[in-house]
């Protein structure tokens, strides 16, 4: 690479990674430069921390570390100031890493996987539920290095159904999306918003929720609405929602932000 720069490559650092105009880059990302893209002293990458992106020079390659210099800085402009989190009931690992993907991709700010009545997928201990959420945490990572993200969304542990209907009561929006419902759609939902900064869109697993759960988040003030006179599958219904709503509050639309 002979310092031509490795523009396309771009790392997620924490605040502790970052002193004296340096950053330190370690583990998987330390291995990927050296071993994958072969860097050398000279080449340029973009460092992200906290929001803030960091284009630095490489200056010193080490037998576990790379430190590279910082040459400048800007605030990053993909993170909109909507954050959504989707309450995504468990649905099949391989559809679950789609949603990861794909909603990160559309700007979630966090993802939160349900065990609901009807769902397939059962997470038997905690051992078994950390495997399962340090993989999705990794296609997070990804993903968010792929879309250029600030942040890094953060996949959180499996949660019951009465936890995620308690956590969403306290967002300015949450909606779940029934099949059921047929007469409240996103437009009439969104029409008496003002000033939503924060919201939470719930998704079914393949079987859907039950009505005792409906009910439950409607106590809750949570919205029912309809995305359409079509079953949608659970790994497409999330990123409709999400999609629908970016567009309508977030930064989707005209630029918004």
């Amino acid at each position: 690479m002979g310092g031509n720069g490795v523009q396309m490559s771009r790392y997620f650092v924490n605040r502790t990674q970052i002193e004296d105009n340096r950053i330190k880059i370690t583990g998987e990302d330390y291995q990927h430069l050296k071993k994958v893209l072969r860097a050398v002293k000279g080449d340029t990458v973009t460092v992200c921390c906290e929001g803030t992106d960091y284009t630095s020079v490489i200056d010193e390659i080490g037998n576990d570390c790379i430190y590279a210099s910082i040459t400048d800085k800007a605030v990053n402009v993909t993170e909109s100031s909507l954050r959504v989190t989707l309450f995504q009931g468990l649905p099949k690992a391989d559809k679950m890493e789609l949603i990861v993907q794909k909603c990160i991709e559309l700007g979630i700010s966090e993802i939160v996987p349900v065990i609901t009545e009807r769902s397939i997928v059962k997470i038997n201990s905690g051992k078994d539920a950390q495997a399962k959420v340090s993989r999705w945490q990794k296609i997070a990572l990804e993903a968010a290095k792929q879309c250029n993200r600030g942040l890094v969304p953060v996949v959180g542990m499996p949660v019951k159904f009465a936890e995620a209907v308690a956590a969403a009561s306290h967002k300015d929006l949450a909606i779940i999306p029934y099949e059921k419902e047929s007469s409240v759609g996103f437009k009439e939902i969104v029409s008496a918003c003002s000033n939503t900064k924060s919201a939470a869109i719930f998704i079914g697993p393949e079987g859907g929720f039950t009505e005792q759960e409906i009910e439950l988040a409607d106590s809750r003030g949570i919205r029912k609405m309809t995305l359409g006179p079509r079953i949608l599958r659970t790994e497409t219904a999330g990123i409709v929602a999400l999609s629908l709503m970016m567009y309508e509050l977030g930064d989707v639309s005209n630029g918004r932000t």
